[in-house]
């Protein structure tokens, strides 16, 4: 059996690394049938951001880059797109899987059903509604042009039933909280990073933000920057590992960011060095889908800076706080956690293993993936 993963940016990366690892528990007689294809769109592609990964995770060399790197939505897609084609042209996969919703799942997905290849999607049925969200159409049009749609939690499987895509669906858990309960403990033994940035016996809040709504509009970052300037004294030290994509339009739109000395704006850091900045953080404010989850099951208090958001759960199991990039609302979540913190020590654990599942979805994706010929 072939399976070609195409896979471009880094929690792309995080959810394959599990399934990879899941094959490999195989026995050799199980193995030996199998043959999985990598093909890394460029999407992400400097260290910090794709190569670091690679190597925490333990993941084989691409057996294709694309190379396609950063561009409009159109350009990325549309380069994606053609040579992803070639690419199954040439290969001739049983199963192409992809990950999650950016635009190489988008260019993934458009390549394959345009060849009649089969398409399973992991972390399939994520709704926002919110289409003005890039992500939102990517998930959407790949879901429904996809074979088998492997869900990673009740709210999604429900949110695919509700769009007549029920009898393709899979339940299965999520693969990223595999990757976090695999990965944690390495983290805490091999990363340095708190004695590095000094954050050793210090209260620090970790910070990311790189959705376009929040780094394309010069009002909205500059206000984010300035809350984050606000926050930082006051409350704790705030720790903010920049994406290229802020980092690219600050310097494009002569944004300067408040100078504050409990302020630190960082490069990217690799994936253990993150678990470690969430393992000990005091709380996370973010836009990133997979940071919410993170900080959800490492027991951390999350702060959303959108207006919405696909993880549920997160939600539900009071875990979360939306804020969008409002300051009045960033400080009194602040606030609230803090008081939360001080009552009763945070522990999500039953709300995740009623949701994310227990820590097999790798397993039940695989399993899943080699009954696919019989579906």
């Amino acid at each position: 059996m072939i399976l070609v993963h195409v896979i471009g940016a880094r929690p792309q990366f995080i959810k394959l690394a599990p399934l990879l690892r899941s094959f490999k528990s195989l026995d050799k007689r199980q193995q030996s049938g199998i043959k999985n294809i990598l093909i890394h769109t460029g999407q992400h592609y400097d260290d910090e951001m794709s190569s670091i990964f690679f190597r925490d995770l333990q993941i084989p060399e691409p057996d294709y880059n694309l190379g396609v790197g950063s561009g409009s939505h159109a350009f990325q897609t549309g380069e994606m797109l053609h040579k992803i084609e070639g690419l199954l042209i040439k290969v001739s996969p049983d199963l192409l899987v992809i990950y999650g919703d950016t635009n190489s799942t988008l260019a993934g997905s458009l390549a394959a059903v345009k060849l009649h290849s089969p398409i399973a999607h992991v972390e399939a049925g994520l709704r926002s509604f919110n289409k003005r969200m890039p992500e939102e159409i990517n998930r959407i049009i790949s879901d429904h042009v996809s074979d088998i749609l492997l869900a990673p939690t009740p709210t999604a499987m429900k949110n695919l039933k509700q769009e007549g895509m029920g009898k393709k669906s899979f339940y299965t858990g999520d693969i990223m909280y595999d990757a976090v309960l695999i990965n944690q403990p390495v983290a805490e033994e091999k990363s340095d990073i708190l004695k590095r940035l000094e954050l050793e016996n210090k209260d620090f809040a970790v910070v990311t933000i790189h959705r376009a709504e929040n780094t394309e509009n010069v009002q909205n970052l500059k206000l984010l920057f300035q809350t984050l300037a606000e926050i930082a004294s006051p409350y704790f030290t705030v720790v903010f590992p920049i994406h290229p994509r802020t980092k690219n339009f600050i310097r494009l739109k002569n944004i300067i960011p408040s100078n504050s000395s409990h302020l630190k704006i960082i490069e990217p850091v690799g994936y253990f060095d993150m678990l470690k900045l969430v393992s000990h953080c005091q709380m996370i404010l973010t836009d990133s889908g997979g940071l919410q989850k993170e900080a959800y099951f490492l027991n951390r208090p999350c702060i959303t800076l959108r207006e919405e958001t696909e993880w549920a759960e997160t939600i539900t199991g009071k875990g979360n706080i939306i804020t969008g990039i409002n300051p009045d609302k960033i400080v009194k979540a602040i606030q609230e956690w803090k008081k939360r913190l001080k009552n009763t020590p945070t522990d999500f654990s039953k709300e995740i293993r009623k949701s994310f599942g227990d820590g097999r979805a790798s397993e039940i994706i695989r399993d899943i993936i080699l009954s696919s010929q019989k579906i």
